[in-house]
């Protein structure tokens, strides 16, 4: 039995099996909470006036993820085109990775809202993300700005 070297046939086996491992990577998503889709995602931009003049905001966005509560996952900060959002996760109903998910995309569907965090609560969110007692006793100040509760989470 002879064996035929087809260097076409290779090539295009190789392309093929490059453009599946590629097409795999590439859709890879991880859902968390409601399962929610990745269409329809508005800019922060078009929707952050509206929750300062109109109180909560149903909407879905995407941004990239800063950081992750590294105790449990219950809540993480997430970078936008012009601001960080704060995104904790609906009735504590589910979670995010704790850690690893750093520089990823994340698409959030809840609510966008202006809210006021409590120094206590500062202070419990920095003492969650590994802060030392001094950063953590130079909280003094409560925090006003946007806010997120997410219903559901889908990393990319």
């Amino acid at each position: 039995m002879m064996f035929i070297f087809d260097k076409k046939m290779m090539k295009k086996k190789i392309l093929i099996l490059f453009t599946t491992f590629i097409a795999i990577g590439c859709s890879t998503l991880k859902y968390y909470g409601e399962k929610i889709n990745s269409s329809e995602v508005q800019t922060f931009e078009n929707v952050n006036d509206k929750a300062y003049s109109s109180g909560i905001i149903s909407t879905k966005i995407s941004g990239t993820i800063i950081e992750t509560c590294p105790k449990k996952g219950c809540w993480m900060s997430m970078a936008t085109n012009t601001d960080t959002l704060f995104v904790r996760f609906r009735n504590y109903g589910f979670f995010v990775p704790t850690n690893g998910v750093e520089g990823k995309t994340a698409i959030i569907e809840g609510d966008l809202f202006v809210d006021t965090i409590s120094v206590k609560m500062l202070q419990h969110y920095a003492k969650d993300a590994g802060k030392s007692k001094e950063e953590i006793q130079k909280i003094t100040e409560p925090q006003f700005g946007l806010a997120f509760t997410a219903d559901g989470v889908i990393i990319r």
